[in-house]
């Protein structure tokens, strides 16, 4: 069963309409009793980043989800602030994220190459696989996902960096440690190619 984690964050009943309308078994998760049971897990999230990381220390569920997913390697899958606490830290804030994969999240405006655009990265962008198949099977040709985000994830091994999108700079939009997913884009918002990577995420 997937279970979408409720701490407070991203818009839960999006992803649980998408996985009824594919007729795949997906339920909300509150509390830790409730995560546990979990097949596949999505850590969802809009908003900063320190309050990300306070809503779900308090949400009683992040020790449940280290166990699940540290030491059972129950796949998980960050989507957008969810995918940005993956890291050990970030420069919009001065909590340390789960460290789960290895990496910093940096500002746009800190990069010479995308000081000048605006932020937010809003709206439509091309994305590009870096590998075949898996999280993005039948996407490798230039997928458009949908953007909302002022923050990027610097990986701090290139082989976590499995999709990339350009704003100013080629920055990693996807990444994959082990078990440990992470998208930067929305896919609950990106109609067909979101849904394809919701079920292959589902398929893994």
């Amino acid at each position: 069963m997937i279970k979408i984690v409720n701490y407070g964050l991203g818009n839960i009943s999006a992803f649980l309409n998408m996985y009824k309308r594919m007729n795949i078994p997906a339920v909300a998760a509150s509390t830790a009793a409730e995560l546990d049971g979990a097949t596949k897990i999505i850590l969802p999230g809009v908003g900063a980043f320190d309050h990300a990381m306070e809503l779900l220390d308090a949400s009683g569920m992040r020790s449940t989800l280290e166990r699940l997913v540290r030491e059972e390697q129950i796949p998980v899958l960050g989507i957008c602030v969810g995918m940005q606490i993956l890291a050990d830290g970030s420069d919009e804030g001065n909590l340390a994220g789960l460290g789960w994969v290895p990496g910093r999240v940096r500002a746009f405006t800190a990069e010479e190459k995308s000081a000048g655009l605006p932020t937010p990265h809003m709206g439509w962008n091309d994305v590009t696989p870096l590998r075949q198949g898996g999280l993005f099977s039948g996407l490798e040709n230039d997928s458009r996902f949908y953007f909302l985000h002022s923050y990027f994830f610097e990986c701090s091994a290139a082989e976590s960096v499995i999709a990339t999108a350009h704003y100013g700079l080629d920055f990693a939009c996807a990444v994959q440690a082990g078990n440990i997913y992470g998208v930067q884009c929305h896919p609950e918002k990106s109609h067909h190619a979101g849904a394809q990577l919701l079920k292959n995420f589902a398929e893994l």
